[in-house]
C-alpha cells in the first residue's frame, strides 16, 4: 500500500486552501483565475413587516447601511439604498407600484427589476429582502 499523497503524483497545480474548506477554495489573499461567485452579504433583521404599511416605504439601518424598505400593495417586499443617486432625496418617502419607485424630490423613476432609471439617470442599488417570522430581513 502506498503512503504517497495525491500532490506527490498529481500533475495538476494544487491551490492553497484554508484549513477545513473544500479543495480549491482559495486561502485569503490568493487570486485564482476564472469566474467567481458574487459575494454574499450579511443578513440583518431591521424591523417588523407590520411597521411598513401596504404601498409605502420606511427607512432602516442594516449593518450600518441606510436602506429603504417598501411593502407593495401585493404584500411583496423591496429594498434599496436610502438616498436617491440624483440629489440625495429620501427614497423611503417615494411613491411606488409593482414596477417602479419614484423619488419624491425630482420624480426620477427607478425599476424594481434591475434598479435602472427610466430616464437614464444613475441606477439605484437593490438589496435582497424577505420576511422571516414577521421580521424584515435585508441582506447588505
Amino acid at each position: 500500500m502506498s503512503t504517497a499523497t495525491k500532490s506527490e503524483h498529481s500533475t495538476e497545480a494544487e491551490l492553497p486552501t484554508t484549513p477545513g474548506t473544500e479543495r480549491g477554495t482559495p486561502a485569503t489573499g490568493v487570486t485564482v483565475p476564472g469566474p467567481a461567485a458574487p459575494p454574499r452579504g450579511e443578513a440583518y433583521a431591521v424591523g417588523r413587516v407590520d411597521d411598513v404599511p401596504f404601498g409605502e416605504g420606511r427607512a432602516f439601518v442594516a449593518g450600518g447601511v441606510q436602506v429603504a424598505v417598501f411593502r407593495l400593495r401585493d404584500g411583496s417586499l423591496h429594498a434599496t439604498q436610502a438616498a436617491c443617486p440624483h440629489a440625495g432625496g429620501p427614497l423611503a418617502d417615494g411613491q411606488t407600484d409593482v414596477n417602479v419607485l419614484v423619488c419624491p424630490l425630482h420624480l426620477y423613476a427607478y425599476r424594481w427589476s434591475d434598479g435602472a432609471s427610466t430616464s437614464g439617470a444613475a441606477p439605484i442599488r437593490l438589496y435582497p429582502v424577505h420576511e422571516a417570522g414577521g421580521e424584515i430581513v435585508v441582506e447588505v
